[in-house]
């Protein structure tokens, strides 16, 4: 009886420890915002685009165009290993590097926790408003400015395990072309993929009609021209899904 009731005891201070470690972690990587100040969101890759952005929070403020100095973004954020798994876009820490993107606003501080479960294999990092450029002839608005970088566990190039996927891409290209054509930015789109680094011959067609991507994805045309030209090895080697 009492080593039962020592193992229980042992069982629950391990669950307590574990939760705290849990919480603690989750800190670190998800800082509270300041209640005070309005937040904003740095997208890079998928949160590019406005309605991937709005599933998950339909209230976010509209995608402002923006050059990030000081990190690089690329095909490194490697995927689950549980079933078929892809490598995501990801964004590091570098000096020197810069990449352009968007700063949407959240309603309230509290909905960011809604893009932090979005992104929860990602840490949240507040980024200087020095490092933020707008390119919509407005200034920079006040308040804080939040990235979600790839955590060095999750760090890999694409492989054939973890390809680059060509639906990914499409939605990634499709937020800079929306931005590209909402504020008459020329060329913001083939920026997008030249600050893009790490496009790989580990890259699968798996559009729905691959041979006819323009009946479920309007802007497959303009994506495979730009990507021709300005990634045009890679290009070459991307395969149809089985």
């Amino acid at each position: 009886m009492l080593i039962s009731r020592l193992s229980a005891l042992l069982l629950l201070m391990l669950a307590v420890a574990t939760k705290s470690y849990a919480d603690s972690t989750d800190c670190i990587c998800h800082p509270t915002p300041e209640d005070q100040q309005p937040q904003y969101i740095v997208g890079y890759g998928s949160l590019m685009e406005t309605t991937s952005k709005n599933n998950t929070d339909h209230t976010s403020g509209e995608n402002r165009p923006v050059m990030i100095d000081n990190y690089q973004r690329g095909w490194f954020a490697k995927g689950l290993s549980v079933g078929l798994s892809t490598t995501y876009l990801g964004i590091i820490k570098q000096p020197n590097a810069h990449f352009n993107g968007t700063i949407f606003r959240l309603a309230t501080p509290n909905t960011i926790k809604n893009y932090d479960k979005r992104e929860k294999y990602y840490c949240r990092a507040l980024v200087p408003a020095a490092s933020i450029h707008p390119l919509d002839h407005h200034p920079l608005p006040k308040g804080q400015f939040w990235i979600y970088e790839t955590k060095p566990e999750f760090i890999a190039k694409p492989s054939g395990k973890y390809p680059i996927i060509e639906s990914y891409v499409d939605i990634f290209l499709s937020g800079c072309l929306e931005i590209e054509k909402k504020f008459h930015l020329n060329d913001f789109t083939a920026e997008c993929i030249k600050t893009t680094t790490d496009w790989s011959p580990h890259w699968v067609n798996d559009r729905v009609y691959p041979r006819r991507p323009f009946v479920f994805e309007p802007n497959a045309p303009r994506i495979d021209a730009l990507l021709s030209e300005i990634k045009p090895e890679a290009f070459r080697q991307i395969k149809i899904e089985n």
